[in-house]
């Protein structure tokens, strides 16, 4: 009842706002963090910074962080700093960790910390977010709306082209006429299993998928919900729990991921190659103290089709793709 109540005084209106801050007045645990993507033009440089901040059951364990991910090198930092350095505008994609900046459209860097040091500021151009309305209010869909979930996700930016360089480690990177992509988690814990896969390097400009699946709680009992969505020719394919679509083939092995999703009108058939990764930290209802899987280094392939009549709208390969194979998915 805490919970709801909690929902119902702070969150109503963030529903409409799943880019924004959702932590304003929680007690713990809460987690929020916010992933962004960033790959040079030529690919030689792909980095995921992860700002985010912890609320733990006691204060000592609150902090805020930024998670690096090197997807080249297959390494990654955490830097942890105190939660007093977190700070955010009400309403705005607009966080401030240490001396870094994240907004929606930018962030400005300045991190050094124990050897490891990365400075500069980046835009970003023509984002495409996830569209948000009343009835679906992001990729969460109508489950955007429903209190106490252990986790909430929401995509920023499927895809957009990015300006200026970043000085790593003493070296200069150039991401100008590179491409990035933004997405977010906030609540309790994230899931016990999942997998999630994402890329927007396919043969062609303005292509980009996004597809998780995990073990959702839901009061007494779980779930496997599913999210995917496809962006081709400015149309975003949703298959999703929520929209209807069935979840018709899953595959998982220790070299590839598998999954067939279809709904009335569309088949969406994914098959992601797994390679290998950094170890990240994320959040469980303690502390930031579980350890996953990530590369940026996978191939996805992707068929699109139309059912009835059948017809092939898209067949492609994205590289420079985001996996993760986290736990042990029963698929019921």
């Amino acid at each position: 009842m805490k919970r709801i109540l909690e929902y119902f005084k702070y969150d109503i209106w963030r529903v409409m706002k799943p880019d924004a801050y959702h932590g304003a007045g929680k007690s713990g645990p809460f987690f929020e963090g916010w992933y962004y993507k960033l790959v040079s033009k030529d690919g030689s440089s792909r980095l995921s910074i992860i700002p985010g901040v912890y609320v733990g059951k006691k204060e000592s364990d609150s902090h805020a962080f930024i998670q690096v991910i090197d997807g080249v090198k297959e390494k990654s930092t955490y830097i942890n700093y105190p939660h007093s350095e977190f700070s955010f505008r009400e309403g705005l994609l607009d966080i401030t960790v240490g001396k870094s900046n994240f907004k929606n459209d930018r962030m400005s860097l300045d991190i050094n910390d124990g050897g490891f040091s990365i400075k500069g500021d980046l835009s970003f151009k023509s984002l495409t977010p996830w569209p948000v309305r009343s009835a679906s209010p992001g990729i969460m869909g109508w489950y955007a709306w429903v209190p106490g979930m252990e986790c909430y996700h929401g995509v920023v930016s499927m895809d957009h082209r990015i300006q200026g360089a970043l000085k790593y480690n003493g070296a200069n990177v150039d991401f100008s006429g590179g491409k990035g992509y933004i997405e977010k988690d906030w609540g309790q814990s994230m899931p016990r299993a999942w997998v999630w896969m994402q890329s927007n390097h396919f043969g062609e400009p303005g292509i980009s998928l996004t597809a998780s699946i995990a073990d959702i709680p839901f009061g007494a009992f779980s779930f496997d919900g599913f999210i995917a969505g496809f962006l081709y020719k400015n149309n975003l394919y949703r298959f999703a729990t929520y929209t209807g679509a069935k979840l018709k083939d899953v595959r998982i092995s220790d070299k590839n991921v598998f999954f067939q999703l279809q709904d009335k009108h569309h088949r969406l058939a994914i098959h992601g190659e797994r390679s290998r990764g950094s170890s990240l930290q994320a959040p469980t209802t303690r502390q930031m103290d579980r350890r996953i899987m990530e590369t940026l280094s996978a191939v996805i392939e992707v068929e699109l089709a139309r059912l009835d009549p059948t017809r092939l709208i898209y067949q492609g390969t994205g590289k420079f793709a985001g996996l993760e194979v986290v736990g042990d998915l029963d698929i019921r």
